[in-house]
């Protein structure tokens, strides 16, 4: 080791490094699981609308596909956070993509609804492990100055699986049918999985199970590559190698309840508008073709949320970006809804899934990953993402319901009452993250009664 590496952490060696092609590569390998993971998310709402027209299914059928991939997902999560926090985060990358691979080829040729909602729940096993492991694995990477620019990148990469999506089931449902839009991502998530053998473990994760040797070859290997490129690394920090904790502490329920808040109120809203669009507007007398062009339309917001979350992330700080993204997107949901003329529609719409996917990076990406340390990121990060997948389970139904008797105005209406629910959590409950150090972001972030206590009879001796 050089640079007075010598006696240092792995994250501290981390976080002192410049991003170069090591971080690239990486942002690769992460990002074409999770485009691949939401483009098959979302034809859901693509598909459901052709099985519901050609009376393959019915509505209630299609609550069933899509509470069951919930349900899979719900399953999925929680096994990604205690796979991925006690065997290692590269483990899991390989086990979800096999899961939703063969299971996503199996749904190619269901033969009958039941066939294809049972498997789709196993579908969503796999889906449910790529969002907490993807986003945890690239945040342990890479340095705090980037770090939000970086995974609202990895955002952006997974966002345009939305636009793929419904711009493929627009262009090959007509003349190849629907069965079709499952092959495709199940054969390209195998051969992602083929490509994923280059991704390394997680140093932080080594060092912190004993496996120094491992960590420091690793680190050494990116460190290499870093002063390949020209760059003349700093002598990193001297910070103490973390110790396993547990999840269930007091200091630790503000960001959990925070993070499940915000959890719930992002898929409740996604969900409802990617997956059931499609067919709200089919049953108010779109034609099939009509609808799927317009959400595709509606769709080009997703990339574009995402980049512009990639741009404020590191200057306008998370709390603010959130609070104030989450009010705009109320205002752009709730004049959605009330909106008659087709162009003031289509323009509404778009700025509200623009408003979506730039709140999906800033929490979902970047601020999630960062409010929990590294001991017990991936489970804490699946706690909250794993009560959102269990809450969305019954959301179908309910959207159904609303739909039935208030139309898509009442679907819109629950939709800005959450995001203006999501703005008064984070402002209530939320710490700033940005640009700090993952792990000490992660130990700021809870309540320690006793630290507490400590600095309030200081300060009380002191006055």
């Amino acid at each position: 080791m050089a640079d007075g590496e010598q006696g240092s952490s792995v994250a501290a060696r981390l976080d002192r490094l410049p991003t170069h092609s090591f971080h690239t590569r990486l942002l690769g390998l992460v990002g074409g699981g999770m485009f691949i993971d939401n483009f098959d998310i979302y034809i859901a709402g693509s598909v459901l609308v052709v099985l519901l027209h050609s009376g393959w299914s019915t509505l209630a059928s299609n609550a069933a596909f899509v509470s069951s991939t919930f349900a899979g997902m719900m399953i999925g999560t929680f096994a990604a956070g205690l796979i991925g926090d006690r065997y290692g985060r590269k483990l899991t990358f390989q086990i979800n993509l096999a899961i939703f691979g063969i299971a996503s080829l199996g749904a190619a040729v269901a033969t009958d609804m039941n066939m294809l909602i049972g498997l789709r729940l196993i579908c969503g096993i796999g889906l449910g492990a790529e969002i907490v492991t993807g986003y945890s694995t690239l945040a342990e990477f890479v340095p705090p100055q980037s770090r939000g620019k970086w995974l609202a990148l990895l955002s952006m990469l997974s966002s345009f699986g939305l636009l793929a999506a419904t711009l493929l089931s627009y262009f090959l449902i007509p003349v190849a049918g629907w069965r079709i839009m499952f092959g495709i991502p199940g054969v390209v998530a195998l051969f992602i999985l083929w490509l994923r053998k280059a991704i390394p473990e997680s140093p932080r994760w080594l060092e912190m199970h004993g496996r120094h040797a491992e960590a420091d070859a690793i680190v050494g290997s990116i460190e290499a590559s870093a002063r390949a490129t020209g760059a003349t690394l700093a002598a990193p920090a001297v910070l103490p190698i973390r110790a396993s904790e547990s999840i269930w502490q007091i200091k630790f329920l503000r960001p959990l309840v925070l993070g499940t808040i915000m959890q719930v109120v992002l898929f409740t809203v996604l969900y409802a508008l990617v997956a059931w669009l499609p067919t709200f507007l089919a049953k108010q007398g779109m034609p099939i073709n009509q609808s799927l062009k317009q959400t595709a339309i509606m769709a080009l917001g997703g990339p574009v949320g995402a980049f512009i979350a990639r741009l404020l992330a590191d200057h306008l700080g998370r709390r603010k970006g959130i609070i104030w993204g989450s009010v705009i997107a109320a205002v752009m949901a709730a004049a959605f809804g009330h909106v008659t003329s087709p162009p003031a529609a289509m323009s509404f719409g778009f700025a509200t899934y623009v408003s979506l996917f730039y709140l999906l990076a800033t929490v979902q990406a970047i601020y999630l990953p960062e409010i929990f340390p590294t001991e017990i990121r991936m489970r804490s990060n699946a706690v909250c993402v794993g009560i959102a997948r269990a809450s969305a389970i019954g959301a179908p139904f309910v959207i159904v319901y609303l739909f039935e008797h208030g139309g898509v105005t009442a679907v819109i209406t629950l939709i800005w009452i959450l995001f203006a629910i999501q703005a008064a959590a984070m402002a209530l409950l939320g710490p700033e993250t940005s640009r700090k150090p993952l792990d000490h972001v992660g130990d700021k972030a809870g309540i320690d009664p006793s630290a507490a206590a400590a600095r309030k009879a200081s300060a009380w001796s002191q006055s």
